[in-house]
């Protein structure tokens, strides 16, 4: 006597419940604290009070100023710093990202604000002893570092896996989609909490595959990069060496000949030199970039007297590079605005929901058995 198999749909069905139950677990984590990263840079400052003591608008005299008071206020850190530009004004975030103290660690900045009026220090912390930081590591790479993210991006396939099970599970008949549509009203509880279930995923569906994916090409650069390579050329950025002969200008005027190579452009972010065979590097947002926080425009000139020594035009990118630059702020929404992030904040309650519906609906099946 043969033995029945079951169904395609059956057996999907099955990858689904059981990627549901295990990594749909990591799936909610991962939607949870991403929605709150989607807004963390204001979720820290609400959290501090020093940084909310500083008039909102508020712009230091000179962006040279601030560069003196860094020098000034931490004169054994003499590598790069990078000076934030906030749109909003306030508190100035920099970062520096060779500490001695976290000497080993793939990633781990020392955080600096710098109050722009009184040009003072007036909160110091490094990366991931913060609320905000230590939820990205969570987020990004499970408190793991690089062998994290890899895992993170691994667990991002199957989330991918996770999603199209479920819709393939779901499919209906052609003459069966408005009925499976349906919110039965009137029906058991179990019934209930599958209409539930399944009506959130297909609601949010578009938004789930558009984090996930990003959020899987961004955990896995060292295989993204190869394959995109395949059909783009990839920009490299050479180490640059200018010479350390002539006058020594100030920051502002950098910025302004920075500002001339691309008129129009807004100013992001100020990189120091990390030494004196190094430029200072300009990082500007055209109109027309995904990020206005992480652009692609760089001018990079010689403190030496001003030559500009190398450009890099964030609307000028090959086809491989344009994607890479849309996956973070398509991944927190950035791309489109508040909208955009608004958004991304409610993409990462989905998985929670979609987890407890699922667990829920399996467990009273499992009692009802």
């Amino acid at each position: 006597m043969e033995t029945a198999h079951p169904s395609l749909r059956v057996v999907v069905r099955r990858i689904h419940l059981w990627l549901g139950l295990t990594i749909g677990a990591l799936f909610a984590c991962a939607g949870l604290t991403g929605s709150a990263l989607v807004f963390y840079p204001e979720i820290d400052a609400a959290f501090n009070s020093a940084l909310r003591a500083v008039p909102t608008g508020a712009r230091p005299p000179s962006w040279q100023a601030v560069v003196d008071t860094l020098h000034r206020e931490h004169p054994d850190r003499t590598a790069a710093w990078r000076i934030e530009v906030t749109g909003d004004g306030g508190a100035i975030p920099v970062r520096y990202y060779t500490p001695r103290e976290r000497a080993g660690r793939d990633f781990a900045p020392l955080l600096v604000w710098i109050d722009p009026v009184r040009l003072t220090t007036i909160r110091t912390s490094f990366w991931g002893d913060t609320l905000v930081t230590w939820l990205y590591d969570l987020h990004y790479r499970l408190l793991l570092e690089k062998p994290g993210g890899t895992a993170m991006g691994i667990a991002g396939i199957a989330m991918l896996v996770l999603l199209v099970s479920g819709v393939w599970a779901w499919w209906p008949r052609a003459r069966g989609v408005a009925r499976a549509l349906r919110f039965k009203r009137d029906a058991g509880p179990i019934r209930r909490l599958y209409d539930w279930h399944k009506l959130t995923g297909l609601a949010g569906l578009t938004l789930l595959l558009v984090v996930t994916v990003t959020g899987v090409m961004l955990d896995l650069p060292d295989q993204t990069r190869p394959i995109l390579a395949r059909f783009s050329a990839l920009y490299v950025t050479p180490k640059r060496v200018v010479a350390p002969d002539g006058q020594t200008m100030p920051i502002d005027a950098l910025v302004a000949r920075a500002h001339r190579r691309f008129p129009g452009a807004a100013l992001a972010w100020i990189e120091t030199p990390a030494d004196t065979a190094s430029p200072v590097r300009i990082n500007l947002a055209q109109p027309g970039e995904p990020s206005r926080r992480f652009p692609r425009t760089n001018v990079w000139l010689n403190p030496h007297g001003g030559r500009i020594v190398a450009v890099r035009d964030g609307l000028a990118e090959s086809g491989g590079d344009s994607v890479l630059n849309w996956l973070h702020p398509l991944h927190g929404g950035e791309a489109f605005g508040l909208a955009g992030r608004l958004l991304a904040f409610v993409a990462g309650l989905v998985p929670a929901l979609l987890f407890a519906t699922g667990v829920l609906r399996w467990a009273r099946r499992r009692k009802r058995r």
